[in-house]
């Protein structure tokens, strides 16, 4: 874990709400797992007093990309940051997703919703590095969305040559309802057995991803988002309910086995 002044690169915004923040920090990027995060001082004042949680997006350069939707005051505040100013932030934090349980003849699927596609990005790089030229089509990836206004990061994952299937609520972009009913889909017509399922989103799109994967006999790694205070495992603010007792997300996770947690 280290603490530095990362130097904003930029701070683009890539769809309504949504932004994307890169930052200058080698210390971080250095050591950074996919699956990781970084705790950031957003402001002094006490509007957004406590450090935020980001997932590490992607590696740049000398640093990080943090991809953030405004939702309330911190990342209002932090949709204002202007390259040049500097953030104080501290990572990376957490334990990772593992991609060791991957073999190069079966296939991975990542299942995203909504801003949960954000460490995904991150993974499907980190997969394309270790798989042999002949396994790097294989990965698959399911992106869950309101709206087709809602849908992130198709492109990027497309550039990794993933197969990229898209979800909307509406139905306006693609398949019509939830990411985890297009996963059942998918399922149902491969004629192969994945390696595992990664997954990140709201509560209830894991909850029912953990079931599917158990029903399918297929290992799955969940990431967890839990708002936390201090990120560090002090405070006690993020505590989950797994068959082990309770764990913190921020030191335990976020990423843990679907199976482990009570949901």
């Amino acid at each position: 874990m280290i603490q530095a002044k990362a130097k904003v690169i930029k701070n683009i915004e890539v769809a309504p709400r949504y932004y994307k923040i890169a930052l200058s920090c080698s210390p971080i990027a250095k050591d950074a797992n996919a699956g990781q995060f970084v705790a950031i001082k957003i402001t002094d004042s006490y509007e957004a007093f406590l450090r935020r949680p980001f997932s590490i997006h992607k590696l740049s350069g000398p640093g990080i990309e943090i991809l953030y939707e405004i939702v309330g005051r911190g990342t209002e505040i932090l949709s204002q940051k202007k390259a040049g100013e500097y953030l104080d932030i501290i990572g990376p934090l957490g334990n990772g997703f593992d991609l060791g349980v991957n073999t190069n003849d079966r296939t991975p699927i990542l299942v995203a919703g909504g801003i949960g596609v954000a460490p995904l990005l991150f993974l499907a790089e980190k997969l394309r590095e270790s798989q042999k030229p002949k396994a790097k089509s294989k990965n698959v990836v399911l992106i869950g969305a309101k709206t087709r206004s809602d849908v992130l990061c198709e492109k990027e994952f497309r550039k990794l040559s993933c197969n990229v299937k898209i979800a909307t609520d509406d139905g306006s972009k693609d398949f019509r309802g939830y990411v985890s009913d297009l996963l059942k889909k998918v399922l149902s017509t491969i004629d192969h057995r994945p390696s595992t399922i990664y997954a990140c989103g709201p509560r209830p799109m894991l909850k029912e991803t953990a079931a599917i994967s158990k029903k399918y006999n297929i290992p799955a790694q969940v990431s967890l988002e839990e708002h936390m205070a201090c990120g560090i495992g002090a405070c006690l603010g993020c505590a989950v309910n797994t068959k082990q007792g309770y764990k913190r997300v921020c030191q335990d996770g976020p990423v843990f086995d679907a199976d482990e947690i009570v949901w």
